[in-house]
């Protein structure tokens, strides 16, 4: 088939699909967009069409239920125990006031 016959094929990243409120739905890759990179690889971007995606799924109760639980234990200081407001970073592992007592930094 000659380019200008061929028909037009909408293509999107995943990111693209979720904001249209699609999931790509097990379909193959139907392209990909490689961007640059000067000390690694090029970043690859996968596409997939929009014509084939599925819907997303809607969220269940039990499934926002566990993702407030997950929520509230990363902003769980596990030397305190309290609730520090903000996800606790992984590179200190407990909340700043508890990393840094000598500063005043409780809120």
């Amino acid at each position: 088939m000659r380019a200008s016959v061929r028909p037009c094929v909408r293509l999107a990243t995943r990111r693209q699909l979720r904001a249209l409120g699609l999931r790509p739905g097990g379909q193959e890759i139907a392209g990909q967009v490689l961007r640059p990179c000067r000390r690694r690889d090029p970043l690859a971007a996968f596409l997939y069409r929009v014509d084939r995606a599925l819907p997303v799924r809607p969220m269940t109760p039990a499934k926002a239920a566990a993702l407030d639980r997950a929520n509230a234990a990363r902003r769980t200081c596990p030397n305190c125990r309290t609730d520090a407001g903000y996800v606790i970073p992984a590179s200190l592992g407990m909340c700043t006031p508890c990393a840094y007592p000598d500063t005043d930094q409780h809120v």
